[in-house]
């Protein structure tokens, strides 16, 4: 049993197919079978089920995947720490984070952390949700995601830095432009723009109004807030979003009406350890909590 065992047989867990693997790994999917049958030799159980459209892993597979994923994250996070240790004030930083997240939350900081730490290089992973970003950063050498947070992850450390209160963005003309706040009964049954339901800060959304007993219809569906707000300018529809720095500025035509009903959203950093983090990332990390307001928390 090694290492690159453990890392293949992880490898297909997650995308459920032998072939990705082989692809991503620039080798035959003969080779990545090798490697599964290695370890079921070792363990004596049968690690993976073959299903029509890939694999899937067994009860044993699931078992020894949280194990492996656990340790090799570990290694992977004690590795990087002796590297930047031994590089001193260089190295590399590694986030990901969503699409439109540096342009919003980091820009500040970015700036501010290159100039403090000119040899540090920096490198962002987009991903398309909270979930992606989970998923990337326990399956490879990443040292920050910043999401929408959700539930406890195994493995993952979530920290807030800042909670965004939600605010309805309508056209000028809209006839609730003209006011500063809206309840819940100027929320109900509005037809919305809004992200798929089954993103992290969709579901946070739906949480905060069924708080107060609101429930809104949706014809249209985007990827991102910014695309919502676009739609918004362009008259097809209303959109409720988290009040993101520079969201003022989002676009012509537009008016923000607070909801003060609703509870915030909170963004902020996943880890898979905050105690293994290595200084660079601690830094980078910190930065974009002081520039976002979070202090740091």
């Amino acid at each position: 049993m090694t290492l690159d065992d453990l890392r293949v047989f992880v490898a297909v867990c997650r995308a459920g197919s032998l072939s990705a693997v082989a692809r991503d790994l620039s080798c035959t999917q003969s080779a990545v079978s090798q490697h599964v049958k290695r370890l079921e030799r070792e363990t004596g159980v049968a690690l993976l089920e073959r299903q029509s459209r890939g694999v899937v892993p067994t009860e044993a597979g699931r078992v020894l995947e949280a194990a492996a994923a656990a340790g090799l994250g570990g290694l992977d996070l004690a590795l990087r720490r002796l590297r930047d240790l031994a590089d001193g004030e260089s190295g590399t930083v590694r986030v990901a984070t969503g699409g439109t997240t540096v342009r919003h939350f980091m820009a500040d900081a970015v700036v501010a952390f290159r100039r403090r730490y000119p040899r540090v290089s920096l490198e962002f992973r987009t991903e398309s949700s909270s979930r992606g970003c989970f998923d990337a950063l326990a399956g490879s050498d990443l040292d920050l995601a910043w999401v929408t947070l959700g539930p406890p992850v195994r493995g993952i450390e979530q920290r807030a830095v800042v909670d965004l209160p939600w605010v309805l963005a309508v056209r000028d003309d809209d006839p609730l432009a003209s006011r500063s706040c809206a309840g819940p009964a100027e929320l109900q049954g509005l037809r919305l723009i809004r992200l798929p339901p089954d993103s992290t800060s969709a579901a946070r959304l739906d949480a905060a109004c069924a708080e107060v007993g609101v429930r809104f219809a949706s014809d249209t569906s985007v990827a991102d807030w910014d695309t919502a707000l676009l739609l918004t300018e362009l008259g097809l529809g209303r959109a409720v979003v988290p009040a993101f720095p520079g969201i003022a500025e989002s676009g012509r035509g537009l008016r923000l009406v607070r909801i003060p009903v609703l509870r915030p959203l909170s963004v902020g950093w996943a880890v898979r350890s905050w105690d293994a983090l290595g200084p660079q990332a601690r830094a980078f990390a910190e930065t974009v909590a002081q520039a976002c307001g979070g202090g740091g928390r």
